[in-house]
């Protein structure tokens, strides 16, 4: 194995067995998509040190990181399946109670696992049940029922089919709705988060309330269809990154990491894989991060990409942040 630094942890709260989470996760999320790329990828992220990986049925890449774990563990690349951290998702068109622990079963079973480490609900809403698709039509969407949804959630967990559970892309106001019914709370909410959409107030929130923030994009997903280059070209941090020596994509990392958040970051190629583990062992000084905090906010994953076509509902925002 590539030798590479250690890679720091957070503990999880409301986590089955006190479970820690690595800071830097493999994102799996790729456009376009290729199973064997993914999977060699995957294989030698584990090589070089990583070993928690972020995947999905939405991304269809659970049973290329399943495949990739399995090889890792007949080359001894790791002593076991216990030593990686993975999550996967809960897809909208599976947002409904009687369907989340068939959904769960089923990302198992791809990923040749027995259990996840982390089970997230993808987004606050729900689509009709069946299909497994995005964007969704428009009259395919639902309001969650986010009891019922979390009480499966939360029996997943009991059941020790995922160590913990969480949500991605909610809101201050979802993660108050939901706090105030939950008997297992959320240890981790997963969002869009970079220098160019910092969600200052929604880390305010789920710090005071111990929920772990994980940053999706935090490199602004460049190349996808959902990204942008704005965070990478940006002429802060490629100014900060040309004074301090480093690479834009780690001076985001370890602006993220400075912020007290994880991250999930994705990358097919071996010198980027090992110069985004390179961010532990340095520190942005206090004027970088004076100059960060000045950058125009923008989100770069607007909610509307969600939805295809016209139906019954005025906006998006109308099953988002209303009242369920």
């Amino acid at each position: 194995m590539d030798n590479a630094p250690e890679t720091p942890k957070m503990t999880l709260a409301s986590c089955y067995g006190h479970r820690e989470m690595p800071v830097i996760g493999m994102g799996t999320a790729a456009d376009p998509f290729d199973e064997a790329t993914m999977k060699t990828a995957v294989l030698e992220a584990i090589k070089i040190g990583y070993r928690h990986f972020d995947t999905s049925p939405l991304y269809r890449s659970e049973k290329a990181v399943g495949e990739a774990i399995a090889e890792a563990l007949r080359l001894a690349l790791i002593g076991s399946r216990d030593e990686l951290f993975i999550t996967s998702k809960l897809w909208c068109c599976d947002a409904h109670s009687d369907l989340v622990m068939p959904a769960l079963k089923n990302s198992l079973r791809t990923l040749q696992l027995e259990y996840l480490d982390l089970y997230l609900i993808h987004w606050p809403i729900s689509f009709k049940p069946g299909r497994l698709m995005f964007p969704v039509p428009k009259d395919e969407l639902l309001p969650m029922d986010f009891k019922s949804v979390w009480a499966a959630m939360e029996e997943c967990q009991q059941l020790g089919l995922t160590k913990a559970i969480g949500v991605s892309n909610f809101s201050c106001k979802k993660l108050e709705h939901l706090l105030a019914f939950a008997t297992i709370p959320p240890a981790v909410n997963q969002v869009e988060m970079s220098p160019l959409w910092q969600q200052k107030k929604l880390r305010e929130f789920c710090k005071a309330n111990d929920i772990v923030v994980t940053a999706y994009s935090p490199l602004g997903a460049k190349g996808t269809r959902w990204g942008s280059s704005l965070v990478m070209d940006n002429e802060v941090l490629n100014e900060i990154a040309k004074t301090r020596g480093k690479t834009v994509a780690q001076v985001c990392l370890r602006w993220a990491y400075e912020q007290g958040t994880s991250f999930a970051v994705k990358s097919y190629r071996k010198e980027r894989l090992k110069e985004n583990m390179n961010i532990f062992d340095w520190a942005l000084l206090k004027d970088d991060h004076d100059k960060i905090n000045q950058i125009p906010q923008q989100r770069l994953q607007p909610k509307e990409e969600l939805v295809s076509a016209n139906g019954p509902y005025k906006s998006l925002e109308e099953l988002w942040d209303g009242e369920i």
